[in-house]
């Protein structure tokens, strides 16, 4: 069998983990990403995605159905594939409200408020954050992107934020 041969299926090493990456960074580095190892516990890998890659909104699909499928496709002993996220901030209604602290003096100038309603799949790949804004500047895409952006870029990571 030729090294090259995408076909073949290897052990579970740290070396042959970060040979399939290497296979797949090109594509991540394309849209200013990468990928990196951060651990292996058993059968589950753990990977930090980095640059534009870390807060994409399609980074748990980049997760998931690229690296995973590669992955277990090439070593069939990974039993999963996680994004690990050492150092970002826990998701938790506290470190929100840090955040939100933040955009709550302008709001206040507009007449508005905004409050946390709920917060789901904290910990999974792809949490939720329900948002409450009322007064003059709910109605404003542009305040709702920037508290959107200002969330995202706390925690690091991509996360479902809707309105209610």
């Amino acid at each position: 069998m030729e090294e090259n041969d995408d076909d073949y299926e290897l052990p579970l090493t740290r070396d042959n983990v970060e040979k399939v990456l290497d296979e797949m960074r090109p594509y991540l580095q394309s849209d200013g990403g990468n990928v990196r190892l951060a651990e292996i516990d058993g059968p589950v890998i753990k990977l930090e995605l980095e640059g534009a890659c870390g807060t994409c909104p399609s980074s748990s699909m980049t997760m998931k159905m690229g690296l995973e499928r590669k992955l277990k496709e090439r070593i069939p002993e990974i039993a999963e594939v996680v994004q690990s996220m050492p150092s970002a901030p826990e998701l938790n209604e506290a470190n929100i409200e840090t955040v939100l602290d933040g955009v709550r003096p302008f709001l206040s100038v507009a007449g508005g408020k905004i409050s946390i309603q709920s917060i789901t799949g904290a910990g999974g790949l792809q949490p939720a954050i329900a948002l409450r804004m009322e007064g003059s500047a709910a109605s404003l895409q542009s305040v709702k992107m920037e508290i959107m952006q200002r969330i995202q870029r706390y925690f690091m990571q991509s996360l479902r934020i809707e309105w209610v």
